[in-house]
């Protein structure tokens, strides 16, 4: 395992950002930056960044207009025909809520709602409050229509929430469009949700350096760096959005059966793969494990290595990955 200090990731990084086009926006709650390589990059950026803001425009769970509140807000009224791309999120979605014994839960809106972390009316909800909500996170209420593309959620007051899909699947669309634009090397980085396409040019070992975040909430404050080409790095933390109440810290992250935030030893998760949206989904499913579990149970995964920090700051990492990580 080499060992760098955060000066010598920010040099690799400052020594390839120089010869790339870049497209730095603040969409879906965050920093977006895409980076490519193209002789016509300004004109292939300026269409990925209209597509990002369909995306927000139809997927966000905070817009009322958007194509996915309005499946919200005909809960238990009717089903909602939608396009073929929210409808797809949706039954993957659904699929995998069923398949992960709640692990992963879309229905989990009002719910996310009802606390509000992240906001500056977050506040512990009374007990009461919570018990009603989780009568309404059953992903089984999700009826889905293939032949008609409707979605229909059968009890009034469910909310979904694709949240923890949703940077995924955009950063994959966005992958696969500047490949269809002959984009041979770029970088898209979704608030976190890195994924990079092709080889690195600037090296002659053709690794992207990603950065790995510390369980802090200083953004840029980095555990170390894995190499990757041609992958994505999704890293899910308890300190990015957070409550402190009474010297108790809660976090975002919800367990469905219980209605309050997981407890367990786990900081943060980080997973490498081929696809963004399998990351998404496991950074998000191995929050109901411990560390030593969930990084057995990755072992026996093809394709999908992972890197874990508890609240001890201890690393572990899957077997595959250890020879591509830096730890500053």
């Amino acid at each position: 395992m080499q060992t760098y200090t955060p000066y010598d990731l920010f040099k690799f990084i400052d020594r390839w950002v120089k010869k790339f086009k870049q497209k730095i926006i603040n969409q879906m709650g965050t920093r977006i930056s895409l980076s490519i390589m193209h002789q016509e990059a300004e004109k292939v950026l300026e269409k990925a960044v209209l597509m990002l803001t369909d995306y927000e425009a139809r997927f966000s769970a905070n817009n009322s207009k958007s194509d996915l509140m309005m499946v919200n807000q005909q809960a238990g009224i009717q089903p909602v025909h939608v396009d073929s791309d929210l409808y797809d999120l949706i039954q993957i979605g659904k699929k995998y809520s069923l398949s992960s014994n709640l692990a992963l839960n879309i229905t989990i809106g009002p719910l996310v709602k009802l606390w509000k972390i992240g906001f500056t009316d977050a506040h512990v909800p009374e007990q009461k409050e919570i018990e009603e909500k989780l009568k309404l996170i059953d992903p089984t209420d999700i009826e889905l229509d293939t032949d008609k593309r409707t979605v229909y959620l059968t009890k009034k007051g469910m909310e979904l929430d694709l949240g923890a899909l949703a940077k995924g699947y955009f950063a994959d669309k966005l992958k696969k469009f500047f490949q269809n634009e002959g984009v041979q090397s770029g970088l898209v980085d979704l608030g976190g949700n890195v994924l990079t396409i092709g080889e690195n040019p600037k090296y002659e070992d053709g690794y992207w350096r990603v950065g790995i975040q510390k369980p802090s909430p200083i953004r840029g404050d980095l555990a170390g760096a894995v190499l990757v080409k041609d992958k994505s790095v999704v890293t899910s933390g308890i300190y990015e959005r957070s409550l402190k109440v009474d010297r108790k810290k809660y976090h975002h992250i919800f367990d469905s059966t219980t209605g309050y935030p997981i407890e367990n030893e786990l900081a943060s998760v980080t997973i490498v793969s081929d696809e963004s949206i399998d990351g998404e989904l496991w950074t998000t499913l191995l929050f109901m494990f411990s560390p030593t579990a969930a990084i057995q149970y990755i072992d026996s995964i093809p394709g999908i290595e992972a890197l874990i920090i508890t609240k001890d700051n201890d690393v572990k990492m899957t077997r595959g990955i250890v020879p591509y990580v830096i730890l500053f």
